[in-house]
């Protein structure tokens, strides 16, 4: 269907559409731009549900106005897209940090959620927090690529680049160039900023409970971001919540089609209970 933007209280949101079925809010992570694919809208899930996905507020081709940003925010653009699109109770994925939004969403708008998938995120507080992106501020490129690399896969050791060199080189130059990309659009740097400030302050373990709504939470084997414990604490946090671990790093969403299939069945399990 094509990127369009609409307007969601004051704010140019711009939103992305495909597939066919019960409607499905995906909710992106940090830097997250429609533009950069392959993404969930060219996944499986497309066969099953009409995902709707979008940039948010200080990504992307959306809107980018001055900070600061709070996650509250981020949640009621959330709804703010569920109620001018006319989603009908959506299934919501929250990936990453869209995955800290999406817990937010549930949390203050219940009513306008059916079941809930939180990827590769963490709930913070006590339960443990994602990495603190926000102190990588100020690397050079080259390093801020590779211990990007290091802090999302844990199997990216100084063994493994030893043994794979090659392979090693070519993931921090892909690193180099999605980092580059978008870069010298205006006000693209101050709304990743203002997004990693909000983040930075992303705290919903003590108010978990509240999420009633069925809860899958995903976490990646080698994802050093949103660590296995930190999953593991949220999920046991939420009442009606499952847990489970595939292969793969932070990214395992773009590394193979396993987590998109846990996504799906779950939602499916719901629709049919």
């Amino acid at each position: 269907m094509g990127i369009s933007t609409t307007k969601i209280g004051d704010l140019e949101i711009a939103i992305e559409q495909a597939g066919q079925g019960p409607d499905l809010l995906f909710i992106g992570g940090t830097n997250w731009d429609l533009r950069v694919r392959p993404g969930p809208l060219e996944s499986l899930l497309i066969d099953s549900f009409k995902v709707t996905l979008f940039d948010q507020r200080g990504m992307g081709l959306s809107a980018k106005p001055p900070g600061p940003y709070t996650m509250a925010q981020y949640a009621r653009d959330a709804a703010g897209v569920i109620d001018t699109l006319s989603l009908e109770r959506p299934l919501v994925v929250g990936y990453s940090f869209g995955g800290m939004v999406a817990q937010e969403l549930a949390i203050s708008f219940p009513e306008k959620t059916r079941a809930l998938v939180l990827a590769a995120t963490a709930a913070g507080g006590a339960g443990g927090a994602s990495f603190p992106l926000h102190t990588l501020t100020g690397l050079d490129p080259r390093s801020h690529a590779i211990r990007s690399i290091e802090i999302a896969d844990t199997g990216f050791t100084d063994h493994w680049r030893a043994a794979n060199p090659e392979a090693a080189e070519e993931r921090i130059r892909l690193r180099l160039e999605k980092d580059a990309r978008f870069a010298d659009e205006p006000g693209r740097l101050e709304g990743a900023a203002a997004q990693l400030e909000a983040r930075s302050h992303h705290n919903t373990f003590d108010r978990l409970h509240h999420i009633e709504i069925p809860t899958l939470v995903l976490c990646g084997d080698r994802d050093g971001l949103a660590s296995a414990q930190a999953s593991a604490n949220m999920a046991n946090a939420i009442p009606d919540c499952r847990h489970q671990t595939v292969t793969g790093s932070h990214s395992f969403l773009h590394e193979a089609e396993d987590g998109y299939a846990a996504i799906r069945d779950f939602f499916v399990s719901v629709i049919n209970s």
